[in-house]
């Protein structure tokens, strides 16, 4: 059987996956995790059945993906040491916001559970990860705020909560967002919504930025009228 102290890198990136996919209400389909993690639908597959064998995951009758506990606690692990290291990576070493995700994937699996504490506290016990997502605080991941930008209606003023991870390892759209001043924090107004050509319109500070509704699902704001 499998424990937490002998989970491949892989069986890690799983994990880390489906508790970011359950934690926006997501249901957590092989071929929706084949997607999110741009692998092959069988190769999926081989990897959930073993998973499921180690007690880390199990499927419903309408085949939705759902971790056991012990797949929870392990996820848990590594969604904190991953936002962790985006955090030591920005704060201290100045690495750039839109590379912090695809350094933090190589970081997150060598960190041990001794090590995290000690980065935790070193940084200042911060609740977010640059991109807003929240840090879990032992094995409690605290809930997501806001909702997704292409759900708000136009001429509406928001505030930037979060960006998805879904988004943050898609480099040159983060860079987009660092340039267009999308961030946490950052206040902004729909201009525009053109369904018609699948794209929304932003005021941002001075400048005018244009957005795909598939990217700007993956920004959740709210709306200053429910704040």
């Amino acid at each position: 059987m499998l424990d937490e102290t002998h989970a491949t890198a892989t069986v890690e990136e799983y994990l880390e996956a489906i508790l970011n996919m359950v934690s926006e209400g997501k249901k957590v389909l092989a071929a929706r995790l084949a997607e999110r993690l741009q692998v092959s639908p069988p190769t999926v597959t081989v990897t959930l059945q073993r998973m499921g064998r180690d007690g880390l995951v199990a499927a419903n009758e309408r085949k939705e993906i759902n971790l056991t506990e012990k797949g929870m606690k392990m996820a848990m692990s590594v969604v904190r040491r991953h936002r962790l290291a985006e955090r030591l990576l920005t704060d201290v070493l100045k690495i750039p916001w839109h590379e912090a995700h695809q350094e933090a994937c190589l970081l997150e699996h060598g960190i041990s559970e001794k090590v995290m504490e000690r980065l935790y506290h070193a940084l200042g016990q911060p609740k977010t990860c640059p991109h807003g997502n929240p840090i879990p605080v032992g094995d409690i991941l605290p809930s997501i705020q806001g909702v997704p930008l292409d759900t708000v209606a136009a001429e509406e003023t928001v505030v930037v909560e979060r960006i998805s991870e879904e988004a943050t390892r898609l480099v040159e759209l983060m860079r987009y967002l660092e340039q267009a001043g999308i961030k946490p924090g950052a206040r902004i107004t729909v201009r525009e919504v053109a369904s018609y050509a699948g794209t929304i319109t932003l005021l941002v500070g001075d400048g005018e930025f244009s957005l795909g509704t598939k990217a700007a699902a993956w920004v959740w704001v709210t709306p200053l009228s429910r704040s």
